[in-house]
């Protein structure tokens, strides 16, 4: 059975019974319209509905830009006084959230990809809080995380090409659909993004409890422990590779406070757990000294818009679910 949608004529609606003459009655047949042209209907109906109603919008923009002031100066007060509690309240939001939302909408891929990333980093995470910890449990975290953030980094990079060559219309050059091509490109975009969040923040936290189960730090600054020359302090495993030597593998890195450690261990340690001091005596580290390659520098500023992701997929649900509640409330819905 054909669906039928009555438009407005003059900005009145016309609701004609048979006997009525057929140019009189403006009806639309909706199953011999065009997606495109379906969506500009449903607009049209959207405007009608909601005419004269400019005060109440103009209420519930003021209640939104009101929320989004508040919730920001509370989260930020939140995450100075209580760091902690704030990250890991955040952290568990990043990684339900959007399960919800996929769940609802089944986006099968991405809930796939999140299955096989919640498995994986639940086994590293379980090995960096066993107590004792093993002697190879902190590569072993540290390597799964800076392959996370290097495949994140990659993906979120050819999602934005992706992205830009859409835009610029190289995309027919393959003969490939522009809503095709921007789909794909945006999608690359948030997996790169969201897992390199969630990555990034699992590594700050098993980087924490290793740190203080390997002991050679405390709160105080102190060490706990005495360091040999060819200990790694991060890992505590033995340096095979000198300072001044080209590993097959991995190279050996050496900290203005003399220090060293293995490449995968202080990646690791200072870009993706977030630590920007030394494992062992807490010196500020300068990521400019030690990574001179220019390429290798973006990565810290990747790091702050990470920062502002998650807000957004974390919190900005939150606000606006709180939003409708009060506009709910209010009777303005």
């Amino acid at each position: 059975m054909a669906g039928v949608f009555e438009v407005e004529v003059d900005g009145v609606e016309h609701n004609h019974d048979h006997g009525h003459h057929a140019e009189e009655a403006v009806q639309i047949d909706i199953s011999q319209l065009s997606p495109e042209e379906k969506w500009r209907l449903e607009h049209a109906r959207m405007h009608a509905k909601h005419k004269g109603h400019e005060a109440m919008h103009a209420e519930m923009v003021l209640i939104l830009i009101v929320t989004l002031v508040i919730a920001q100066l509370v989260l930020v007060q939140w995450k100075q006084r209580h760091p902690k509690s704030y990250n890991m309240i955040t952290l568990f939001q990043m990684w339900i959230v959007p399960l919800y939302f996929t769940t609802k909408l089944h986006w099968w891929r991405f809930l796939i990809t999140w299955f096989i990333f919640s498995m994986v980093t639940a086994f590293v995470t379980f090995r960096a809080t066993r107590k004792p910890l093993t002697c190879t449990t902190p590569r072993l975290v540290y390597k799964w995380f800076l392959l996370l953030y290097k495949i994140s980094y990659t993906t979120g990079i050819i999602g934005y090409i992706v992205i830009m060559f859409t835009l610029f219309g190289l995309n027919l050059l393959f003969r490939i659909k522009p809503e095709d091509a921007m789909d794909f490109g945006v999608s690359l975009l948030f997996y790169g993004l969201y897992y390199g969040v969630l990555g990034r923040d699992f590594a700050e936290m098993c980087a924490d409890f290793m740190a203080s189960t390997i002991g050679y730090y405390t709160t105080s600054g102190m060490p706990t422990k005495s360091l040999s020359d060819n200990i790694c302090a991060v890992c505590g495993q033995p340096i095979l590779v000198d300072v001044s030597e080209e590993g097959i593998i991995e190279n050996t890195y050496r900290l203005s406070c003399n220090h060293v450690f293995h490449e995968f261990c202080i990646r690791g340690w200072c870009i993706v757990g977030k630590k920007q001091t030394c494992p062992y005596c807490k010196e500020k580290v300068d990521l400019k000294r030690m990574f001179s390659n220019p390429w290798e520098r973006p990565h810290v500023m990747y790091g702050q818009l990470l920062d502002w992701l998650r807000y957004l997929v974390a919190w900005q649900p939150v606000i606006i679910g709180l939003v409708q509640a009060i506009n709910y409330f209010l009777g303005l819905e």
